[in-house]
């Protein structure tokens, strides 16, 4: 798939964005509209709607594409082209009314993120990228940070919620990096922990048991704006695995490290 038709479906996948996250930023939820999926994994009205929303228009802009989708909308496309979709990525944060949660829209072509849409309608922050292209936040060029050692890095990393076979080796490591950096955050959107390490708010990111739809823009976002996305042993193909490293490119080795320590 050539640049310049990327650079026209990401003109539309930003409209798309950001009147379907308009739209739910104005929903209101109540108890009755929350449910469990399971353990502490919530879904409301507004993540099937928006992804309904999100499925319908984008089979109308590319027809030939898949879904790859978190609440399960649509069929993947075995040719190897989908849109990897998380239509509220931040549940828990929405449904308590903490305003950090977004729109994660990806194309993938073999796996490999080839375009990214992560917006934040609360903050009305709109990050993109095309792979070849750079990546922006609003129109202006991103990139990540040019923190060069690990002592002077803020980073964010998430808490699983219903996996909890490795708890133990993790928080061993939240300990060690804890003493090792300037700090930690723990927003509750992946796809906002790494739009944030792209334009250099953050300098890394890590977490484990994500899914596609979590990270698929975010890869492509990053590495456009000059940063290193992995899995925790370096594979560079992470978004169908099961955890992440993102960094800017000066600590990605002091960070991988750190992390092997507790997860080799």
């Amino acid at each position: 798939m050539d640049k310049n038709t990327l650079l026209q479906l990401l003109a539309k996948v930003k409209d798309i964005s950001r009147e379907t996250g308009n739209w739910m930023a104005e929903q209101v939820i109540v108890k009755q509209h929350i449910e469990e999926k399971t353990f502490n994994n919530l879904v409301t009205y507004v993540d099937k709607e928006s992804e309904k929303k999100f499925v319908e228009a984008l089979s109308k802009l590319f027809p030939e594409a898949g879904f790859v989708a978190e609440e399960g909308t649509g069929e993947r496309n075995l040719s190897g082209i989908n849109w990897v979709i998380d239509p509220l990525d931040g549940t828990t944060n929405f449904v308590h009314g903490v305003p950090v949660w977004c729109t994660s829209i990806a194309l993938t072509v073999n796996d490999q993120p080839v375009l990214g849409v992560i917006y934040d309608p609360k903050q009305k922050e709109l990050f993109s990228a095309v792979k070849g292209s750079g990546a922006w936040l609003n129109g202006e060029r991103i990139t990540t940070s040019d923190v060069h050692q690990l002592s002077t890095a803020l980073l964010a990393t998430g808490f699983p919620y219903d996996d909890f076979g490795r708890q133990d080796q993790y928080f061993r490591l939240l300990k060690d990096i804890t003493r090792t950096t300037r700090g930690m955050r723990r927003l509750g959107s992946a796809a906002l922990d790494m739009a944030w390490t792209a334009c250099g708010r953050l300098d890394g990111f890590y977490e484990y048991g994500l899914s596609p739809w979590d990270i698929a823009a975010g890869t492509i976002i990053i590495r456009e704006a000059g940063g290193t996305v992995t899995t925790f042993n370096g594979n560079e193909n992470p978004v169908f695995g099961n955890d992440i490293i993102c960094s800017n490119p000066h600590i990605y080795g002091e960070l991988k490290a750190i992390i092997e320590k507790h997860f080799s």
